[in-house]
């Protein structure tokens, strides 16, 4: 989503970033702009700080209350304190007009590549969360997927000893004797 209240450059970064497969959406001011992210949600905002109707340092430090999107400032306020208020308020980067198109498509790529590595994390974590997993040294026991690893190293099984990580697994502080595990594996008392 692009908010860029100078018509010109508008159009540029809309062709630019729909040359490179983006879908862009656009406002020209911070009210509109608060009422598109909201309704849109977009993967990422690139924000100008002056604007008609509410500034960009307002929409940014209002939708950083609301949602967890890179918002990449864009604006001719160079000094300093302009940029350290844009970061502190919310702002994951901050570009000063002009720019290099090539430098704005990087840092664009950057953020996305950024956040399409924090969701594939969190993905696997909450993966992790669902799945039982045990440890101990270097040892791990995974009864959801029923392996077991040895130094990251599966260990070989067979359908019988699969069948020690039934239905519910065993609490943490629980400890089986060979004969508690022969008989979930239903071989009874088999002592050789």
């Amino acid at each position: 989503m692009i908010v860029e209240d100078e018509p010109v450059l508008l159009e540029t970064l809309v062709y630019n970033l729909t040359r490179h497969g983006y879908l862009v959406e656009s406002a020209g001011d911070g009210y509109v702009a608060l009422d598109l992210a909201r309704r849109s949600h977009p993967d990422l905002i690139l924000l100008d700080v002056m604007l008609p109707g509410l500034d960009g340092y307002e929409v940014c430090r209002i939708l950083r209350q609301e949602m967890n999107v890179p918002i990449l400032m864009l604006t001719a306020r160079d000094d300093e304190i302009d940029r350290v208020i844009g970061l502190e308020i919310g702002a994951d980067d901050y570009i000063t007009k002009p720019f290099s198109m090539r430098e704005l498509m990087a840092r664009v790529k950057a953020q996305l590549r950024r956040v399409r590595l924090l969701r594939e994390e969190s993905e696997v974590q909450a993966e992790l969360v669902s799945r039982e997993i045990l440890r101990f040294d270097n040892l791990v026991v995974d009864t959801t997927r029923r392996e077991v690893l040895l130094d990251n190293n599966p260990l070989p099984s067979n359908p019988r000893s699969s069948t020690c990580f039934s239905s519910s697994p065993p609490s943490r502080a629980s400890a089986f004797t060979r004969i508690d595990l022969e008989s979930s594996m239903g071989l009874g008392f088999q002592w050789r």
